[in-house]
């Protein structure tokens, strides 16, 4: 990976999210799209960048909330707005929330700005069905059809003891107490980064489990965690997937995304501001934070590509980068250069779109990420600067 001359000129920290980088994702899941009549949502969870809703809109079918303000933003900024497709063409825009546990304060908001609503629960459902459907929502339960596909504990909504759907010894009792009346989709999240392999063996535990449900549903919602617009992703088997859900059942599938919209659209770029050492260790302090602006690397834990580094011993000179907060465990990760580094060197971080924006935070006053757009023409826009007030105002 390659840094652009222009990642020289910005302020930093910054967040760069690059229009022709989205493009290319969007393109990929419009082919899925295209190819099936499924549809594809926006999982605010992992992308909220609103600047490129209106590019975001021309390619897919709506978002997905976690709650009233994801669900909020996804209504003032796209699905409350006159929407035009690729072609130009007047398009319809889908406003979709789920929710472990609604609150009864938020409630009667949702069902005026969403369409779609899943219930975690028949006991949630029972609670809210009435208002939900007088104001004309499509609702849904959560399943969880208990078949975990890989390793990462935090991220695994099937595993033991998980609060995340219904699981089917629930679900018949629930169907045996309340029945389906009102009930159109189902909808299962069970994936995290993941190719379509796994999605794959997660739908033959929804049909063994589920199956003789679906032929009363409208649309089943496969969730997100797929990594459709990754390089090594079996995208036509994706779409042979869906076609035969659709048609054997009748029903409408739904996907939401998150990563696969800005996979690898995005870059953190960053500053050294020392060079310490400690033993046989060479330590980068940078002025941005594994702990407050890229959270991921220490709950995952995940190593973020970095422009023109290597491994730990790759090349000549290694170096471990922290950030400048007082967590000790506050560290990026070891990379290694060609050249030392020096201060005001730049370092430039990928994949930094995703689950960073989102995420980010201001412990020990540390000041968020300027936000900047690349357009496709290569000039950048600053969208968004943070300064003191951001962090007062969370206080």
């Amino acid at each position: 990976m390659q840094k652009p001359k222009i990642y020289d000129e910005v302020p930093t920290p910054c967040y760069i999210v690059g229009e022709a980088l989205l493009r290319h994702n969007l393109e990929i899941l419009r082919h899925v799209r295209d190819n099936t009549g499924c549809k594809i949502l926006l999982a605010q969870k992992a992308f909220s960048m609103y600047y490129f809703y209106p590019l975001i809109g021309k390619y897919l079918d709506g978002v997905t909330a976690s709650g009233l303000f994801e669900a909020k933003l996804g209504y003032e900024e796209l699905c409350g707005k006159k929407l035009e497709d690729i072609s130009g063409a007047e398009k319809s825009c889908e406003n979709h929330v789920f929710s472990p546990a609604y609150l009864e304060s938020d409630f009667d908001e949702l069902t005026k700005i969403c369409d779609h609503m899943v219930f975690n629960s028949f006991n949630q459902w029972s609670r809210y069905k009435d208002r939900a459907l007088a104001a004309g929502c499509e609702c849904g339960i959560r399943i969880n059809p208990e078949f975990s596909t890989q390793d990462v504990a935090i991220y695994d909504p099937c595993s033991p003891g998980s609060r995340l759907g219904v699981t089917i010894e629930s679900f018949e009792k629930g169907f045996a107490e309340t029945g389906l009346d009102g009930i159109s989709g189902l909808h299962f999240h069970c994936l995290c980064e993941q190719n379509v392999d796994a999605l794959e063996k997660t739908l033959a535990a929804v049909e063994e489990k589920f199956g003789k449900y679906l032929p009363r549903m409208k649309w089943l919602n496969f969730g997100g965690g797929h990594h459709i617009t990754r390089v090594d992703y079996d995208v036509e088997r994706l779409i042979g997937l869906i076609n035969d859900i659709q048609s054997r059942y009748a029903l409408q599938v739904y996907l939401e995304p998150g990563e696969a919209v800005a996979l690898d659209a995005g870059f953190l770029v960053t500053r050294v501001l020392e060079i310490v050492k400690n033993g046989d260790v060479a330590i980068a302090i940078l002025d941005a934070s594994a702990a407050c602006h890229m959270p991921d690397v220490l709950e995952m834990p995940y190593r973020p590509p970095l422009c023109n580094s290597g491994e730990a011993g790759e090349k000549k000179h290694t170096y471990r980068l922290g950030g400048s907060t007082c967590l000790a465990g506050d560290i990026i990760g070891d990379y290694s250069f060609d050249n030392p580094l020096k201060q005001g060197d730049r370092l430039v971080f990928g994949d930094m779109a995703i689950y960073s924006m989102v995420k980010n935070n201001t412990f020990n006053g540390m000041k968020l990420p300027d936000i900047i757009a690349l357009r496709e023409s290569g000039e950048w826009e600053l969208v968004r600067h943070f300064g003191y007030e951001d962090f007062k105002q969370r206080l």
